[in-house]
């Protein structure tokens, strides 16, 4: 890495980051807060309550907000993360509040994840649809028009999805594509095919972000994350009660983290359909590496930035093969279930992601080892008598039956 970027990487920055309760806002607000930099945290909490809708609670314990921050200003591991006294902000209903502690504290960057991040909850009926979509795009419209009134100098990193793009049968690029139709060139987005309402609401999302950049001029990076996995972060190992999220119900879980709950709660894993979905993937604390390389490494003004932000592909077949394989060495007896895929989407198909952005910054992946594994089913262990196996099964079907 240059010098100069180094440099950037030591500067301290005013940080907003929306969705601070959640699974990957949490430990990236602790992060930026160790390392330094001014953090306000944002939320409406409305993930906890669609957790508890669904009966899909974490395996392990969290405090409430107002405690995580509390907690973590009594440790004192970091600068305070700052907890505006309007604590509970709702971004998509809320331009008014935004506008002021956009206009109050003045961020240089804003880490947006404030959105609501499943797919099968947004399939689960007409009323979850829709709150799925006015929630993510009102909520993304909203902070563009807060930024383009009061902050229109700051970066925008926008957590995407790289379900955006679904499994064409070409090669998919980092957000841009180069076409030629009819002896013309140009250089367009790439053409997307959502998977469920959840992943249409980020594709509108993807749409209004660069419309915003083209018309107003802002900086924006959109990250297209793929499916992130671990429990751990160097911040969350500093005391038990900054834990972040784990879920492993047919809701709001991973299918990794399903297969390991499943091993260590003595079931069979259970694989939808043949297991030859591909997709990407990385660790939990890579997210937190590629959010702090976007933040650091600014996009210029007016420019709409893609970056795909996974590191390893894998087939679920893969997944289930290899927990089972360190389930075995643990002294587990695990066999692997095919069951219906409740989902509407290719089984096998063709499936290579270019995601070389991040690399070229300075990306250094942590990598799905069977050690991975060992150490997030050892963690499960630990909370065995907690698992909920009536959570796990699917109950959320993409066609009538």
């Amino acid at each position: 890495m240059t010098k100069e970027k180094s440099k950037k990487r030591e500067k301290k920055m005013r940080i907003i980051v929306l969705g601070g309760d959640g699974y990957l806002g949490w430990p990236t607000a602790m992060h930026f807060a160790r390392k330094g930099h001014e953090v306000v945290i944002l939320d409406n909490l409305s993930k906890r309550r669609m957790e508890e809708e669904v009966a899909g609670e974490p395996l392990f314990r969290r405090p409430t907000l107002q405690k995580r921050v509390r907690l973590w200003r009594e440790v004192k591991f970091g600068r305070e993360i700052i907890l505006p006294k309007l604590n509970v902000l709702d971004i998509a209903s809320n331009y008014g509040a935004l506008l002021d502690i956009l206009g109050e504290f003045k961020p240089q960057a804003i880490v947006h994840y404030a959105e609501q991040p499943s797919a099968p909850y947004s399939m689960i009926s007409c009323a979850r649809a829709v709150n799925t979509e006015v929630n993510n795009i009102a909520g993304t419209l909203n902070v563009l028009h807060a930024m383009k009134n009061v902050v229109p100098e700051a970066h925008l990193v926008k957590l995407g999805t790289m379900g955006e793009y679904g499994t064409p049968d070409i090669d998919i690029e980092e957000g841009w594509i180069d076409i030629e139709h009819k002896g013309r060139k140009a250089r367009m987005l790439y053409p997307k095919q959502p998977g469920s309402f959840y992943h249409a609401s980020k594709v509108a999302d993807s749409v209004n972000i660069e419309f915003a950049c083209r018309v107003w001029g802002l900086r924006a990076t959109d990250l297209n994350q793929g499916v992130v996995y671990g429990i751990d972060t160097p911040e969350t190992k500093l005391h038990p009660e900054l834990v972040t999220s784990f879920h492993y119900d047919a809701v709001f879980g991973t299918a990794l983290n399903r297969f390991i709950v499943q091993a260590v709660a003595g079931i069979p894993l259970t694989v939808y359909g043949k297991g030859g979905q591909k997709r990407g993937f990385l660790n939990i604390m890579d997210t937190l590496q590629c959010v702090e390389i976007a933040v650091m490494n600014p996009a210029k003004e007016g420019e709409f930035r893609v970056f795909n932000q996974f590191t390893e592909t894998f087939s679920v077949m893969e997944l289930a093969n290899l927990v089972s394989r360190v389930a075995s060495k643990r002294g587990y007896k695990v066999s692997i279930d095919h069951i219906k895929n409740p989902r509407v989407e290719k089984e096998e198909h063709y499936y290579n992601a270019v995601n070389s952005a991040l690399f070229s910054l300075g990306l250094k992946p942590h990598l799905l080892t069977e050690e991975v594994v060992d150490g997030m089913m050892q963690k499960a262990h630990l909370a065995v008598k907690d698992i909920d196996l009536s959570v796990i099964s699917p109950n959320v079907f993409w066609r009538r039956s």
